[in-house]
């Protein structure tokens, strides 16, 4: 039986907070019996994000830079730190080098590339003759608007943009986490591939669980977690996710302190310094007892709980596709107060509400559901898992991926 040789490339590891690696991480779980898909995945070896196999349940070390993880064959690539933002550029060009010397090492016949991220425009073409003449083919998945983050300076925005489209030529197919996002592609790249192609394109979402986390209500871990940040069940609004401008912490922020909820917002994210003391110069945050940054939780089961025992969730994401952390929530969160962009009602539709930036406007509705009564919120809490459970299951998703990958 021939067996499909998939590569993944562009995730720091597999797990962790980024959503290619939750992606990369369930797709190899479900598909970790799968006998027709063999995957190889690139992880970073050192500094931020890496995974360690030595401290990861279930890892099987071949080597000091290869190890085996949801029956997945995964190597290391050293990253120079010195190199600075310039890192995720040179992690994603020697991963390649990597996969194509597997792929030539192993004698493997029509391998798929999936690349994650536009990060190597400028190295594409390259990438794209080397592999096709091994006869395989690259996969691209674009992310989200990279170039509108807020987070990157000007210059760096416009190599996005410019990355974004030299890479999308030089695929085979696009696949897309939104349908925005496809139709994004078609509307700007039609007629500008490769020999005045239209790029081929496909749209797979991010997927998300609704089943409910294993730690008891009663869990010591828990209620350590619990009594160390002040906390208690239902006594708190909640949003996960990086901690950067284009996800609207500012916003979330000074209207929680505008509002009169007794409960406590509670921010779980890997905290900047630099944009930490920004806002704090603008809001003094700190003033305020109920706001707090409780750091990072790497304990998904935890995380779940954490998630199911909120209030209600915050999202405040405005720049990308299928967000993972949106997923989440839906899937385990009764209420989300969600920002009314398009991506996000793109996913939700009518199973959360919806606030704008403008003044007072999300202040006025968390006072509101203050007074939800408990089967209001139930209902919005049915239908978020409703949808999660028909179109963004990881099952679905990852059958979709199979037949992508088989086809």
């Amino acid at each position: 039986m021939d067996i499909q040789h998939v590569f993944l490339v562009g995730t720091k590891s597999l797990g962790a907070y980024g959503g290619f690696e939750t992606f990369v991480n369930k797709l190899t779980e479900y598909h970790q019996n799968n006998d027709k898909i063999k995957y190889h995945v690139a992880c970073k070896a050192n500094g931020a994000g890496c995974m360690d196999p030595e401290k990861t349940e279930g890892a099987e070390i071949i080597s000091d830079h290869e190890f085996l993880y949801h029956n997945a064959h995964c190597f290391q690539i050293h990253v120079p730190e010195k190199l600075g933002s310039a890192q995720a550029i040179y992690y994603d060009v020697v991963a390649l080098k990597k996969c194509i010397w597997i792929i030539r090492e192993q004698k493997i016949e029509h391998p798929i590339v999936y690349i994650m991220a536009c990060r190597i425009g400028p190295f594409m073409k390259h990438f794209y003759k080397e592999i096709h003449k091994l006869g395989g083919k690259i996969y691209l998945n674009p992310d989200g608007h990279e170039f509108l983050r807020a987070l990157w300076p000007v210059p760096v925005r416009k190599y996005w943009k410019i990355s974004e489209q030299i890479m999308v030529k030089w695929s085979d197919l696009v696949i897309c986490d939104s349908i925005y996002i496809e139709k994004y592609i078609h509307e700007h790249y039609d007629g500008k591939g490769i020999k005045g192609r239209s790029p081929k394109t496909i749209y797979i979402a991010y997927g998300a669980e609704t089943r409910r986390s294993k730690l008891a209500d009663d869990d010591k871990n828990l209620f350590a977690w619990y009594m160390s940040k002040g906390l208690k069940p239902h006594g708190y609004y909640l949003v996960v996710g990086r901690f950067v401008p284009e996800n609207n912490y500012e916003t979330m922020i000074r209207e929680f302190m505008k509002s009169n909820s007794s409960r406590d917002f509670v921010l779980i994210t890997n905290v900047n310094e630099k944009f930490l003391a920004e806002l704090e110069e603008k809001l003094n945050f700190k003033s305020d007892d109920r706001i707090k940054f409780v750091g990072t939780v790497y304990d998904q089961e935890l995380l779940k709980k954490i998630r199911e025992n909120a209030y209600a969730y915050l999202h405040g994401h405005e720049v990308g596709g299928t967000n993972p952390s949106l997923l989440e929530a839906l899937g385990s969160t009764e209420l989300n107060l969600l920002l009314d962009v398009r991506f996000n009602k793109e996913v939700a539709e009518n199973s959360a509400l919806y606030w704008d930036k403008r003044d007072g406007n999300l202040a006025r509705m968390i006072d509101e559901v203050e007074g939800m009564s408990i089967d209001e919120k139930s209902e919005y809490g049915r239908k978020a898992k409703e949808r999660i459970r028909t179109v963004y299951s990881w099952e679905f998703i990852s059958n979709r991926y199979s037949e992508v990958f088989l086809k």
